[in-house]
């Protein structure tokens, strides 16, 4: 039997800091790994979610050159939970800014949930500075997708926890749950705001393991990371990412020659696996690995498997 990879050893940067990208924002970022060994972007999920210290460990860091940072106010990025000039356009923007910072004309992009919508939308806006596309918990950021996990899908499976997701939320508003999580995040009500943010932040956080897994699902219960997590990922969701409707598959065209893995677990909750399907059967030359027995979450083990067998791939290690 085939032994699962795992994680590589803890890393510290080797170099980090922060970029100030414009509108008042400074981006935190982190290099790790060997300077000048092949260069790679990790974009994390959320939005909002910021990165890890685990994050660091899914490349050979003998073999990768890795920038890691804190999406627009979220982490050690400033001011925390902003959501002015917090768009995907944005963002794609910093990613370009960092990749002039580090000084490397193309790199793979690894991006997991919410980061694999980042990455889609970087990788089709500048496919010539894509080297290699690794991508985990596939989302479109489609109305079908933010229904089925918002509204009325995902609530049938934990009917326990839609019931706590439910709960800040009067009855008379339940009919768009988004719009009004985002009234109480927004709102100048100090109190509710942290209600609000804790309890969309734990349904997320409670959901995405095939398995209960405090170790993954205790972070979106603090309150601190919990306000900047609900507040920006609400915000990108009520506005559909900024981007026209299926416009990630739509555009696929433009990555279609850039060499790509996918990966996705057969029982993603928050990321239906057919949207997944629907981005290898448009993107057929992309390797396509859809796990079975695994959630959502990159620590699940057969997908962090697949991951670290992608970028070790990628940099030539067989």
């Amino acid at each position: 039997m085939t032994t699962l990879r795992t994680l590589y050893p803890e890393i510290e940067p080797y170099a980090s800091g922060h970029l100030d990208v414009g509108d008042g924002h400074s981006v935190y970022w982190e290099r790790c790994g060997t300077p000048g060994a092949k260069p790679a972007v990790f974009l994390h999920g959320g939005p909002g979610g910021g990165i890890s210290p685990s994050h660091r460990r899914v490349f050979d860091p003998a073999l990768y050159d890795i920038l890691l940072f804190d999406q627009r106010g979220c982490g050690k990025s400033t001011p925390n939970a902003s959501l002015e000039a917090n768009t995907t356009w944005h963002l794609v923007a910093d990613i370009e800014r960092l990749r002039e910072m580090a000084g490397v004309d193309s790199w793979l992009v690894f991006g997991g949930s919410w980061g694999s919508t980042l990455a889609l939308a970087y990788a089709e806006t500048h496919p010539d500075r894509v080297s290699e596309i690794v991508l985990r918990g596939i989302y479109l950021l489609t109305k079908p997708e933010l229904d089925w996990y918002y509204q009325f899908g995902v609530s049938e499976m934990f009917p326990d926890k839609w019931e706590r997701f439910l709960a800040p939320i009067p009855e008379a508003e339940r009919g768009d749950m988004m719009g009004a999580y985002r009234k109480r995040l927004t709102g100048s009500d100090r109190k509710a705001q942290a209600e609000a943010a804790i309890a969309w932040s734990e349904w997320e956080g409670q959901t995405i393991t095939l398995l209960p897994e405090p170790s993954t699902s205790d972070v979106f219960s603090d309150a601190d990371y919990a306000i900047a997590f609900a507040r920006i990922e609400n915000h990108y969701f009520v506005h559909g990412g900024w981007m026209d409707e299926g416009q990630l598959l739509r555009d696929v065209g433009r990555i279609r020659h850039i060499p790509g893995t996918i990966v996705h677990g057969r029982y993603d909750m928050p990321c239906p696996a057919r949207f997944a399907w629907a981005l290898h059967r448009a993107w057929p030359e992309a390797e396509f690995h859809l796990i079975e027995g695994a959630g959502h979450a990159y620590s699940e083990p057969g997908i962090l498997d697949r991951l670290i067998r992608a970028t070790d791939s990628y940099a030539g290690k067989p």
